[in-house]
């Protein structure tokens, strides 16, 4: 029987374990898509116990503490004057420290009884890292050593050596790109540029608010975005100034390098600026859409932002599949993103292509990273890549890594056999975390690993030869080169 996670975890072969440990352990960070706050890390704060760094905020693992039965006052905490019944798990779960009235506690209480029945759960061996990584502590979180590790990691977390901006410098993080909306006016990421803070925090342009044009709240939101402008938006011309507008401040303000797309259903229908405009004039006065008018109106806008990014050199990310806010009302209490989404099984290939053509067949199509919430949909997002892959970049069109429900061993080894069958692994970007805690980053370790134990396996069932010179080169280009390169044009 192995040891529990030892340095030699996921690594099955001699191969694996040489190219991990040799090549892709130390290599740096760039992580271009997570959801953390710059105020925090320009703040440089410190959390007061280990329940802020992990659970506030963190959608994984509130879905399972409810599966497991807590109720939400212990998932999300107390919400006003929205009372929950007291929970049976912090009493049952063998934890009797004298902070046990706390919330905080309480709260951690509920998800080491819930993450020792985690088996087979990506979040088992998350947590379990980022212990190892960050407070040395190799010993499992269970219901009998949750006291032990409370006050372990509390207690570490409380110093200044353990603020944000030393816990992204234990992972080697060099760079990280944040989600921001248009109307946001970036200050924290200016401030950090300005002091030359060490790890590079960079914003990226989310603009779904601006062409979701169904939404009950799009006229506030319009508004919203003309205040940030400067000018009031009333037509769809306004519409795409003030974008550009906000993309450039952007770009100046915060050194964007990428945009970030969420799709859902309906992707795109070509439509002209005339019919795009009569979409919006009925919209604003009060007229209700159809689904086709909806797509539309979405397809001019992303057509038309796609090639802006592509004058700008930057990257355009396209998140798609996620069916959102399923419970009604869990949305009306709790709100968005509170883990009450899900994988959607829609088909889209053929809207997929008809976006990407739409910039492409003037050539400005801009580099693309393809990312899908549904494994049946890999083998179409990997060939669609090579429909539109043009020098002078390699992987110009790639096939993102495993994302969010695919977030685990087995989604992440299909995603590279996947790419690896009808792509070339070599020239992918890699590996994000897409996470909103500051203890997500050895989700990076964990892909690296998988993806070293993937290029073994090869090797040594005699598929490739084994060229250690070769194959470390190329597992240190995915881990962090690539995407240096990808997205700075650097080459180191």
């Amino acid at each position: 029987m192995k040891e529990f996670m030892n340095e030699d975890f996921l690594l099955t072969t001699e191969t694996a374990r040489r190219l991990y440990h040799d090549y892709a352990e130390t290599m740096p960070i760039f992580d271009f898509h997570n959801h953390l706050s710059a105020q925090e890390i320009y703040e440089d704060i410190n959390f007061s116990n280990i329940t802020q760094a992990w659970l506030y905020g963190d959608h994984y693992k509130w879905r399972a503490m409810r599966t497991y039965g807590f109720p939400e006052e212990l998932v999300t905490g107390p919400k006003g004057d929205s009372r929950t019944p007291e929970t049976p798990g912090a009493n049952q779960s063998g934890c009797n420290h004298a902070d046990a009235g706390s919330m905080d506690y309480r709260r951690f209480s509920a998800w080491a009884e819930t993450i020792e029945n985690s088996i087979g759960n990506p979040l088992y061996h998350w947590t379990h890292l980022e212990l190892q990584r960050y407070f040395g502590i190799t010993e499992p979180l269970s219901s009998k050593t949750c006291d032990k590790l409370w006050e372990a990691c509390s207690e570490k977390l409380s110093r200044p050596e353990f603020s944000v901006r030393n816990l992204l410098k234990m992972q080697n993080v060099k760079a990280l790109c944040t989600t921001n909306d248009p109307c946001e006016d970036l200050e924290y990421h200016r401030k950090l540029r300005e002091e030359g803070s060490s790890v590079r925090v960079l914003p990226t342009f989310r603009p779904d608010k601006a062409y979701l044009i169904g939404k009950e709240d799009y006229p506030a939101y319009l508004a919203a975005l003309g205040k940030a402008w400067g000018y009031p938006i009333n037509s769809l011309s306004d519409l795409k100034e003030a974008l550009v507008s906000r993309l450039d401040y952007f770009i100046r303000e915060g050194g964007c390098l990428l945009s970030d797309h969420s799709l859902e259903g309906a992707l795109f229908a070509p439509s002209t600026d005339e019919e795009a405009q009569e979409i919006f004039v009925r919209r604003m006065a009060g007229a209700a859409l159809t689904a086709d008018d909806r797509r539309r109106f979405q397809g001019n806008i992303l057509t038309f932002l796609g090639k802006q990014y592509a004058a700008r050199n930057m990257a355009m990310q396209l998140h798609i599949g996620a069916l959102r806010s399923n419970s009604s009302r869990m949305l009306q209490n709790l709100g968005p993103d509170t883990g009450f989404d899900s994988v959607d099984d829609f088909c889209y290939a053929g809207e997929l292509s008809a976006l990407l053509d739409s910039m492409d067949r003037t050539d400005e199509l801009p580099k693309t990273i393809l990312y899908c919430l549904n494994q049946r949909d890999y083998e179409m997002l990997a060939s669609m890549c090579g429909n539109f892959q043009s020098a002078p970049h390699r992987g110009k069109i790639q096939f993102g890594t495993a994302w969010w429900f695919c977030d685990n061993k087995r989604g992440m080894e299909a995603q590279l056999d996947v790419l690896a069958n009808l792509s070339l692994l070599p020239v992918s970007i890699g590996m994000l975390t897409d996470s909103r805690s500051f203890l997500s980053f050895p989700r990076h370790e964990y892909y690296r690993r998988i993806l070293c134990n993937k290029i073994g396996s090869w090797v040594e069932d005699g598929e490739y030869p084994c060229h250690m010179e070769f194959l470390g080169k190329m597992v240190q280009n995915i881990c962090y080169h690539n995407a240096l390169k990808y997205l700075t044009g650097a080459d180191a």
